[in-house]
């Protein structure tokens, strides 16, 4: 049978090393050996650790950016209450598969602001998803869907960040599950963010 071919190697290393050790202690030579390949082909494949880490998140994890490009340029396929249902459920899952990745991170401030000036420069970073699910909400907003004086960001940022708390506060409960389904939570979030915008 014929290996996968290096790449998805690599992202496939990648995304395993990422998770077990955490982004900071994932090292570029470490993934290139789980690969069974050397580091210069990995750098044949991607620019740096920071294109390979959103390699990763688009292509191994829960897809939260095209569902929301979707909605955004069909905003009216279904209820808002529908479509804020599954941005929730889809950013738990992506925060959920994220938050180990990333968290270490968190631990050493200067890796952080490399990390983070990095991802500027390939047009990444935390911001992103809230930038989609405000374009988004916009789009809704045109379509008198809901309210002219909505403000959109701020609706984004509660949403997102609950499912981001989800994935943080869940992994301290006993089991590492909350006291809600999956479904559960993201029909709740979605329709606690609606009666607050007067939905």
């Amino acid at each position: 049978m014929q290996s996968p071919p290096a790449r998805v190697r690599i992202v496939d290393a990648a995304h395993e090393l990422m998770l077990t050790l955490g982004l900071a202690r994932a090292t570029t030579k470490e993934i290139a050996k789980a690969a069974g390949c050397s580091e210069a082909a990995l750098y044949k494949h991607f620019a740096s650790k920071e294109d390979l880490f959103v390699t990763v998140l688009k292509e191994r994890l829960p897809q939260l950016g095209p569902l929301v490009a979707r909605l955004t340029e069909e905003p009216g396929e279904r209820s808002v209450e529908e479509n804020l249902t599954e941005i929730a459920r889809q950013a738990a899952l992506f925060y959920a598969e994220s938050f180990p990745i990333a968290a270490s991170l968190y631990a050493d401030p200067q890796l952080k602001r490399r990390h983070d000036e990095a991802l500027r420069e390939l047009g990444s970073g935390p911001h992103v998803p809230i930038d989609g699910v405000d374009a988004y909400l916009r789009a809704e907003r045109r379509a008198g869907r809901i309210g002219a004086d909505t403000d959109t960001y701020a609706a984004a940022s509660l949403l997102l960040g609950a499912c981001a708390q989800r994935a943080f506060a869940y992994d301290m409960t006993p089991g590492g599950r909350g006291p809600r389904s999956l479904e559960e939570f993201a029909r709740g979030v979605a329709g606690a963010l609606l009666r607050g915008l007067g939905v």
